[in-house]
């Protein structure tokens, strides 16, 4: 099996949105994150991707994880939401 990470964005209207919703209603995102940060060797400035929250699928195959990930929460909630999912180097592990 492979291993897949999977990044959940948010457009930033969603992102206003949830800075004041409690727990209750934001409960699709299984590890929450916030404040994200681009960084390159000479300069620092906040993530323009809006991640809101990840997770690692495993599955035989991108198509696999793709297929996985066809009901996902987060996707349904609203059409503007978004989730990249990548290979991870490496394979299994």
């Amino acid at each position: 099996m492979k291993k897949y990470p999977v990044l959940c964005h948010l457009p930033m209207c969603f992102m206003e949105m949830a800075k004041d919703a409690g727990p209750a209603e934001t409960s699709d995102q299984r590890t929450p994150l916030t404040g994200g940060r681009t960084l390159t060797a000479s300069r620092r400035w906040p993530s323009e991707r809006n991640v809101v929250s990840y997770s690692i699928v495993q599955a035989e195959d991108m198509e696999a994880a793709e297929t996985l990930l066809a009901d996902h929460p987060h996707l349904a909630w609203s059409p503007d939401r978004e989730a990249e999912v990548h290979e991870m180097a490496g394979g299994s592990g």
